[in-house]
């Protein structure tokens, strides 16, 4: 079986709201006042994940990468824009801004088994689908990029209780990577 692998930037108090700023919140842009190498490139060590697993993306996310990483030509966006990707929503009918981009059809939960048994499911952001696949046991790892900033407020990550499985810690210039494993 594959893993759901979660990648998401936050902060140290669990907020991951509008970490570019393009969402207008009071506190946005945190991550990105650390500087472009502390968000560039492929921070969250997905290597090879980008050519033989899928990205997972509800539509606000999938909206504001459409826009991003099309026109980016880096070696790490290239394998962005190649990778597969699918889009969890109700309301997108045309997803070809971006390359190899396809509309989830189905119950999303059925859907990510289905996906999961062929390929590693790697879900960028989008909140909401993390919570309900947390709330199913589909979550296999974190994939949390954590900045030394402190909000006190904003849409948290983490909804209910649960045990994680430290894998490891490292250093990413002002941010941690620290990946989990699900009990």
């Amino acid at each position: 079986m594959n893993d759901v692998i979660v990648i998401q930037f936050t902060t140290l108090d669990g907020v991951v709201e509008d970490p570019d700023g393009s969402g207008g919140t009071t506190g946005g842009g945190w991550a990105f006042r650390h500087g472009p190498e502390a968000v560039a490139g492929d921070k969250f060590k997905l290597g090879a994940l980008l050519d033989t697993g899928v990205l997972l993306l509800g539509r606000g996310t999938w909206e504001l990468f459409s826009k991003l990483w099309p026109t980016r030509t880096d070696e790490f966006s290239t394998r962005m824009n190649k990778a597969a990707k699918r889009v969890a929503s109700r309301t997108l009918t045309d997803v070809g801004a971006w390359e190899n981009s396809a509309l989830l059809t189905g119950d999303l939960l059925d859907e990510v088994r289905r996906l999961r048994e062929e390929r590693d499911v790697v879900v960028i952001g989008s909140t909401s689908i993390v919570h309900t696949l947390a709330e199913h046991g589909l979550v296999d790892e974190y994939r949390l990029l954590v900045f030394p900033v402190v909000l006190g407020t904003g849409r948290t990550w983490f909804t209910g209780p649960g045990d994680l499985h430290p894998v490891s810690v490292e250093q990413n210039g002002a941010a941690a990577l620290l990946r989990y494993r699900t009990a």
